[in-house]
């Protein structure tokens, strides 16, 4: 326990917790030190919240970063497709989308990158999952982007950069050599999306090509599956099968898995007992198209669940500000999530349970834990999902943001 003499580098005063106590939390080396009422000692900067609530800063699990504000160089055919009936021409989507790739340079795609971490920061949001397609188009601009970005706002916002193989790896020859070539540049995570290969034989070899890439850097693994209307696909059991066999259980993250809306109940629930045992989460992102994830009997099959952004302006999304209360805002109308319970589940999605999906252990309000907080306006849940505004404070690796963000790149 902390002294009552200590000094911290900056104490939060009145700050109310979810469980609606008021307590002042002090902050020393990044860490949170204590969590009481009335801290005494000397203080480097004192905050008042005035009992607003205060908790765990907000996390992203699923951003497609390099793609950001990229919707305006290209028409909305992708888009249209994308958000069609049953998304049945969802993997048309990805094709036309996959134009602007020609373009792709570091020059603009890192300007657009710091704007979006900008507004991240602005609203609170501390880790980003982010993913950068690696293609014989796209190359490897869009992971040098990243990476540059990774670095200069570090201690500020957190990225893992996913080398993201958006393109297939069977039906695009020269991808699996690039991820690899991303890899050895310093990307966190591999990426990939077995659904979209031609044949059931090719999906399965895209699942283990990636997880092969994953253990020879030992890396994490993030796939998005499934994302279409057609009930055949079932790429996430098969990533969940490759992980047990790899014993790489808690280390892969599974995305979309919207084909799980058509699924019958009995296949439904073998693959949630399959979920479990893989220890493998799912990131819903229901706001960006017209079918989403199990999410609720997902829940109570005991699966973490969390929730993402997944783009912003770009050509599967047209709307996005970084902003996770807002995604957990939209989620409960779409999930019919407006209970009290789902409501604190759903701030879960955007906190805690997305920090574990992204293997974050210690992104807790909790001493000794790292101090990653916001103090958002509003006394509980209810509130901050009401408004869901940028937050009063936020607080990245035991410091003050002052500047929330650097205001250049908003303009």
């Amino acid at each position: 326990m902390a002294k009552d003499t200590q000094d911290f580098d900056l104490v939060i005063r009145h700050a109310r917790l979810r469980d609606g106590r008021l307590l002042d939390i002090g902050i020393k080396d990044g860490k949170i030190a204590a969590m009481k009422e009335g801290i005494s000692g000397k203080t480097g900067e004192e905050i008042d919240a005035t009992g607003n609530l205060v908790t765990e800063s907000f996390v992203n699990p699923h951003l497609h970063l390099c793609k950001v504000y990229t919707l305006r160089m290209m028409d909305e055919l992708a888009l249209q497709d994308y958000h069609g009936e049953k998304m049945g021409r969802a993997m048309s989507a990805i094709e036309l989308a996959a134009r602007i790739k020609e373009r792709y340079d570091e020059s603009w795609i890192l300007p657009n990158v710091r704007k979006a971490l900008e507004l991240a920061v602005k609203y609170g949001n501390t880790h980003i999952r982010a993913f950068a397609d690696v293609d014989t188009k796209a190359k490897l601009e869009g992971v040098k982007a990243l990476l540059k970005a990774k670095e200069e706002f570090k201690g500020i916002v957190e990225l893992q950069v996913v080398a993201f193989a958006q393109d297939g790896i069977v039906r695009e020859p020269g991808a699996e050599k690039l991820l690899k070539k991303a890899m050895e540049l310093g990307a966190d995570v591999v990426g990939g999306i077995p659904w979209i290969e031609y044949t059931v034989e090719d999906m399965q070899r895209h699942v283990k090509t990636i997880f092969d890439i994953a253990q020879t850097f030992d890396k994490d693994v993030s796939m998005l599956v499934d994302d279409a209307g057609d009930p055949t696909l079932k790429t996430l059991e098969m990533m969940a099968v490759e992980a047990i066999k790899r014993g790489w259980q808690g280390r892969v993250l599974a995305h979309h898995a919207r084909a799980m809306a058509l699924y019958p109940d009995p296949y439904f629930l073998k693959l949630a007992a399959l979920l479990k045992k893989a220890r493998l989460p799912v990131v819903s992102d229901p706001h960006t198209g017209p079918l989403h994830a199990r999410v609720k009997d997902l829940i109570r099959e005991g699966v973490l669940v969390c929730l993402g952004q997944d783009d912003i302006t770009d050509a599967y999304y047209p709307y996005g500000r970084n902003n996770m209360l807002e995604v957990a805002f939209l989620a409960s109308h779409v999930l019919w999530m407006t209970s009290k319970r789902e409501m604190e589940k759903l701030y879960d999605m955007v906190t805690t349970d997305a920090a574990r999906a992204m293997g974050l252990k210690t992104h807790l309000l909790k001493e000794e834990n790292p101090a990653n907080l916001v103090i958002v306006k509003g006394e509980d849940v209810l509130e901050a999902l009401r408004f869901h505004e940028e937050p009063l404070a936020v607080i990245s690796h035991g410091k003050l943001v002052k500047e929330k963000p650097m205001v250049r790149h908003l303009s």
